[in-house]
């Protein structure tokens, strides 16, 4: 396994960020669990979740899945990074949602509970929210981090602005701020690249992508549809996107065939080799998708390949891509 440091912390995680989402929805606790053994296993010591994830009626939510698989082994949690995330409503009361004082310390409480341990290592905003101002989200979070209960902050779906707007008010208070960054990022999804990527860069924010095969659409769809391997409910992606983009994918598997590599693991290795990135997150629904995906660690994309990836899929701006306002203006 190889590590990196986590933006411009000094936390080491690996390259390869185990997501949880399917966790006690797509994936039984047993074999959650069995997951999480083959990540540690194989080294991935960095897990991503959300106090929002399975908590629809009749499942188990994924932070107690973890949590109780912690509880089996106490080396398990020491481990582990462990992140998690707040924002989304928790209930249906005022306040059960957002980044105001209040819900942010009772969510932090929550998910503790829920995930059987005395800290998150780091706590992450699900989205930006346009109604708390910053230093109310600072000083709620600098609260937790006296307390003990948080190291460390970072953000998700946020626009380039919203980095350099955290950042700035983190700075007046002399506070570290965001070391992270959760962006959708892929070969077929590359805005990030104009601004997003830019200004992580410049604050030191580790970018971790998600959606990294861009719902399946990257992961081989069409050699598994001719098989009839496809994933059930077609992997996250939906009809009307592989219509739109079935010529692009078509070039991009007979690409990746050529170089004699899986296309699921062409687009992990393509992440892996973009500068800023700090590893993208895989959510495996079984050990041997795991398997399959740490198999791009040791992908090495050449030159040519990666000029040919850039075609199929090209950055935007009609300038060749590049950050902001290049991309697109002079």
């Amino acid at each position: 396994m190889e590590y990196t440091r986590l933006g411009r912390s000094g936390l080491q995680v690996s390259r390869l960020v185990l997501g949880t989402m399917n966790f006690g929805t797509e994936t039984d606790e047993r074999e959650s669990h069995a997951i999480m053994q083959r990540a540690h296993e194989a080294g991935v010591n960095f897990f991503d979740t959300a106090n929002v994830y399975g908590t629809r009626p009749g499942e188990s939510s994924t932070e107690e899945i973890i949590g109780r698989w912690f509880a089996g082994d106490p080396e398990r949690r020491e481990r582990t990074v462990l992140a998690t995330k707040v924002y989304l409503p928790t209930g249906p009361r005022p306040n059960e949602g957002g980044l105001s004082a209040w819900h942010v310390r009772r969510a932090c409480e929550d998910s503790l509970r829920r995930l059987g341990t005395d800290r998150i290592d780091l706590y992450q905003m699900h989205h930006v929210d346009r109604h708390t101002p910053w230093e109310e989200v600072w000083e709620a979070f600098g609260v937790l981090r006296q307390q003990g209960k948080v190291l460390y902050f970072g953000s998700s779906n946020f626009a380039g602005w919203h980095l350099a707007q955290a950042q700035e008010a983190a700075r007046e208070r002399h506070f570290l701020g965001l070391v992270a960054e959760q962006t959708r990022y892929n070969l077929m999804t590359r805005w990030a690249e104009l601004e997003v990527l830019p200004a992580a860069r410049h604050y030191g924010i580790g970018v971790i992508p998600w959606g990294p095969l861009n719902g399946g659409l990257l992961g081989g769809v069409l050699r598994k549809r001719r098989e009839g391997t496809a994933a059930r409910g077609g992997g996250g992606h939906s009809a009307a996107a592989l219509a739109a983009h079935h010529e692009a994918l078509a070039a991009y598997e007979d690409l990746c065939a050529r170089a004699g590599a899986d296309p699921a693991h062409v687009g992990l290795a393509w992440l892996l080799a973009r500068p800023g990135v700090t590893g993208p997150i895989v959510g495996p629904r079984t050990a041997a998708q795991l398997d399959g995906a740490l198999a791009a660690l040791d992908l090495e994309l050449d030159a040519d390949l990666l000029a040919a990836l850039d075609r199929l899929f090209p950055p935007p701006g009609p300038n060749g891509g590049g950050p902001a306002p290049e991309a697109y203006a002079w």
